[in-house]
């Protein structure tokens, strides 16, 4: 069996490697920036979509928020309705910040993806999320307890 999640991993640290270097003078590290983007543009989340949707547990994602916070990139509002909620909102400085990422990030598709057809892209793509939907699974699973069965 060819080593498929070997390679999307390399590519991963590799992307997520450059993003943090050049990040560094945004005073974003260590993946910061996969949050920050998320709560740009996904105003008033909480942080348990959050970690759902960048696939990390509760306690990561509150560290990376907590030091987002600090750092002045996002504020947490209050719910009107339930003050236990706490909704995640990009400050002006976080929202200055999100265009360099998202440059960053439209541009490293480009280079990950040249060379590549149209329909090749859409492929990659489509069987990409089929991948990611079958890990979501035990994801899920694990996440919960539970343990796999190898």
């Amino acid at each position: 069996m060819k080593e498929i999640l070997r390679e999307v991993g390399m590519i991963a640290r590799a992307l997520d490697s450059v993003s943090n270097i050049e990040f560094k003078k945004y005073d974003l590290t260590k993946g910061q920036y996969l949050y920050l983007v998320r709560i740009c543009e996904n105003p008033g989340m909480i942080q348990e979509k959050l970690a759902e949707m960048i696939k990390v547990d509760r306690t990561t994602a509150a560290r990376a928020i907590k030091k987002l916070e600090i750092n002045g990139f996002i504020k947490k509002n209050d719910d009107p309705v339930n003050q236990k909620i706490k909704k995640l909102f990009p400050t002006e400085k976080g929202m200055t910040v999100y265009p360099f990422i998202k440059r960053e990030n439209d541009y490293s598709n480009r280079v990950a993806l040249s060379g590549f057809s149209e329909s090749e892209i859409n492929t990659v793509f489509d069987l990409l999320q089929r991948v990611r939907t079958n890990v979501e699974k035990d994801w899920e699973f694990v996440k919960k307890g539970n343990q796999r069965m190898y």
